[in-house]
């Protein structure tokens, strides 16, 4: 297996404006959901481009899959995250429409990444 350079990736690109969205999204979120679904919903993106970057360390294409599907995981635990804030009527349904769009592109691009891999 040949190293990526995971700043080159584009599923680490994507990962990264999610991180900038996540951030832009929560910190109109009311103050009570600071060590809440705030809290979840950072961490969960910026573990997204971190297994990404993580996985490309490794020396196997077996164990670059395992941060793959972490950061599979993480995206769609964002994603569950996101129909709370919008069930809890903290986002519109504009902005859950458009970063729903987001992560289930970047799944599925995850997911395409994946089954290029020679495992």
């Amino acid at each position: 297996m040949r190293r990526h350079n995971f700043k080159k990736l584009k599923i680490w690109q994507d990962g990264m404006d999610l991180v900038d969205d996540t951030y832009a999204l929560i910190i109109d979120f009311p103050r009570e959901e600071k060590f809440n679904l705030s809290s979840q919903l950072a961490r969960c993106a910026v573990s997204i481009p971190s297994n990404i970057a993580e996985g490309t360390s490794k020396s196997t294409d077996k164990h670059f899959n395992k941060y793959l599907e972490d950061s599979l995981g993480s995206s769609f635990e964002w994603e569950t995250q996101l129909i709370v804030a919008f069930r809890q009527g903290f986002i519109s349904k504009q902005r859950y429409d458009a970063l729903e769009t987001k992560i289930q592109q970047l799944q599925k691009m995850i997911s395409g990444f994946q089954g290029r891999l020679t495992l």
